[in-house]
């Protein structure tokens, strides 16, 4: 699929779900469709309790796969950088690590997600963060001028993957650091669903072989890259939450049986994944 037609797709799946406040990344895919279990699905990729109390309402729409904050070691002062930020979810986790004297930034580019995650920081009263269009792929961040970059399922979605990394580079401090959660494949999948438009807005046909997204990393300049976890998609938890009706809609506009959904599932992990710009 043309790159751009892929930014097209995503920049519409995620205006739609800005608008509605529905789970995820489109209403018709397995991983991204199920409006109110955003809470479920969080916790079951490693958000507490607490963390899910401490955001304002409407700011978790169940987008993620992991917790880079959590894994970030996030400091006091620290100013640290969210691509894709969505609703502000993990920007909002980050503010309260750094604190008043540190700065968080968040990137999308989906103004509709910028104005709901603007308003969401309004509301919970969160001065320290603040909110950017852009795309992964050109920052609008200064060189040199960020601690941390964290960014949750989301750079999976970009066709340029290289670049994305150059500019995680680009914009650290010597020092920092980066702490992603992220979707990789173990083995490559049939080109008539990287061909799928629901797959691409899924989070799945965009992302990249393990040792590919590796290659990319440390092509970028980073060092000291570690896999921190690694986790199997929650396909049976996705199949649980789901209706009879709505898991065959769902296989029927992926042109998927459900053992080709299940053999797919066993080819996608969730990585949690660290590197470091050395001085």
């Amino acid at each position: 699929m043309d790159p751009k037609d892929v930014k097209k797709l995503v920049k519409e799946g995620y205006s739609e779900v800005a608008g509605t406040g529905h789970s995820g990344c489109s209403k018709k895919n397995p991983c991204c469709s199920l409006s109110g279990i955003a809470e479920d699905i969080s916790r079951e990729i490693g958000y507490s309790d607490k963390e899910l109390n401490a955001i304002p309402q409407g700011a978790n729409l169940g987008l993620g796969c992991g917790n880079p904050a959590a894994i970030a070691s996030l400091k006091p002062g620290e100013t640290v950088l969210d691509l894709g930020s969505g609703a502000g979810f993990d920007c909002f986790l980050a503010s309260e690590k750094v604190r008043s004297e540190g700065r968080v930034i968040g990137v999308d580019m989906t103004p509709e997600m910028i104005e709901r995650a603007e308003k969401n920081a309004r509301d919970g009263e969160f001065g320290n963060v603040e909110f950017k269009l852009g795309e992964i792929e050109k920052l609008p961040i200064a060189s040199d001028s960020i601690d941390v970059v964290v960014s949750n399922c989301v750079i999976n979605l970009s066709p340029s993957k290289d670049k994305v990394f150059r500019e995680i580079f680009r914009v650290l401090k010597k020092g920092g650091r980066f702490a992603i959660s992220d979707i990789v494949l173990l083995k490559d999948i049939p080109d008539r669903f990287r061909e799928s438009a629901e797959a691409y807005i899924s989070c799945i046909a965009g992302a990249a072989l393990k040792a590919d997204y590796l290659g990319a990393i440390k092509n970028a300049g980073f060092q000291d890259v570690e896999i921190l976890d690694e986790t199997g998609y929650p396909f049976d938890l996705i199949v649980e939450m789901l209706s009879p009706e709505e898991m065959d809609a769902i296989l029927d506009d992926m042109n998927l049986s459900m053992q080709e959904a299940e053999e797919l599932a066993d080819s996608v992990i969730s990585i949690e994944i660290s590197g470091i710009k050395m001085p």
